[in-house]
């Protein structure tokens, strides 16, 4: 299978289901890389077993397993161990998200792989990595978001506590494993050596939690959650109009006097009590209900042009059917099409990676039925199918 970009020539073998998994291979086959799925016989990923579904068939699991080859095998039987130690020591990459110690029973651990195959990168992604007192505990995007703190920062001051709205958990891991596997194949051409990548999800919250780290290390205060608000800039947060509600990010002090001026309320632009930000932050009590007054009594719409002529960074609250339709997401080729045979074309989110000189095409193949390439791999194998 021929892709442009430039891990082209990479191939990755993908031991992963659900979503962290998934999604760190999907940006390493959005990237150019081969991606083969390994996957169990008969069931397959778990997430073909998540919905929504279009035909039968899990448009959940088409989203994250786009562009890659699926192979079926059961490794602990000793035909497949073979097919999948012969795809290993043709691979650059294999990446797996099994709790740890589940490949060491399979005899397919780092040490292992890496006596036999050496040039072989090893990314593993799991709740708590490889090490520590938690190490061999399970988790989920909800588990590792509670744990790691996001969720007491999210959601409004007196509300339950909130899941962020997206798999934060699992998106972040994923990404922070394909950073690792991006690196490691860097440091591969340098030194020649292959390494082995250990992602923990908690790690990744913790690691995304920063501003509300750091605040709690320098001041000992225990941040909690404020809304749509920024905890160290003001204004920057939900505002109410007359039909709904828009965000403005006044960023800095320039910007505040551009608010001011654009809102014809110079006067708050003059006032002592709001003259930076450190002070507006002191006085956000005094501060924003001055601004909702004068911002509720006109409409949205209104407000979005006004500011945006004014240069204050602002927007309308979209949802999903909005944001499909802005004018920016289709310049930059953000909803790309996924024909396929069982759901028909699917809308999904592009690459977000731009990189001069590799195509961005406008349509991507979809996710594999489960073993769908298993003849052209043994093919290529040079393995006969009769002996599986």
């Amino acid at each position: 299978m021929s892709k442009s970009g430039p891990l082209s020539g990479i191939t990755v073998i993908d031991m992963t289901r659900v979503l962290a998994g998934p999604f760190c291979t999907l940006m390493l086959a959005e990237l150019g890389a081969r991606v083969i799925k390994v996957e169990t016989p008969g069931t397959g990923d778990d997430a073909r077993a998540y919905g929504p579904f279009v035909n039968g068939k899990s448009v959940y699991f088409v989203s994250v397993n786009r562009g890659k080859e699926s192979i079926a095998l059961n490794l602990k039987d000793d035909g497949d161990r073979d097919v999948f130690e012969m795809l290993l020591a043709k691979a650059d990459v294999v990446v797996e998200n099994f709790r740890p110690g589940t490949m060491e029973k399979l005899g397919y651990g780092w040490d292992d792989l890496h006596a036999r195959f050496p040039q072989l990168i090893y990314a593993a992604c799991s709740g708590f990595g490889h090490t520590g007192p938690h190490s061999q505990r399970p988790a989920y995007d909800m588990v590792v978001q509670a744990m790691g703190g996001i969720m007491s920062i999210t959601g409004q001051p007196d509300s339950p506590p909130t899941r962020v709205g997206m798999s934060i958990g699992d998106i972040g891991a994923g990404l922070f494993t394909a950073v690792g596997v991006n690196a490691a194949l860097y440091d591969r051409q340098i030194s020649g050596e292959a390494r082995k990548i250990d992602i923990g999800m908690l790690d990744c919250q913790l690691s995304l939690c920063e501003n509300a780290l750091v605040r709690y290390s320098a001041t000992g205060e225990v941040p909690g959650p404020l809304g749509a608000r920024h905890p160290s800039i003001t204004p920057f947060e939900v505002f109410p109009t007359s039909d709904g509600h828009l965000i403005i990010a006044a960023g800095n002090d320039t910007m505040y006097q551009r608010l001011c001026e654009a809102i014809a309320r110079p006067d708050l632009g003059a006032d002592a009590r709001f003259q930076t930000n450190p002070l507006r932050n002191e006085n956000h009590d005094a501060l924003i209900p001055e601004l909702n007054t004068e911002l509720s009594g006109e409409s949205t719409d209104h407000w979005l042009e006004i500011l945006d002529a004014a240069g204050v960074p602002a927007s309308p609250i979209n949802d999903m059917a909005r944001v499909s339709a802005h004018p920016q997401v289709e310049p930059r080729n953000m909803l790309v099409d996924v024909p396929d045979e069982t759901t028909g074309t699917l809308k999904v989110a592009g690459n977000p990676i731009k990189i001069s000189g590799f195509d961005d095409p406008a349509s991507r193949e979809s996710a594999p039925d489960l073993d769908r390439d298993r003849a052209a791999i043994l093919e290529e194998l040079g393995v006969a199918q009769a002996a599986q």
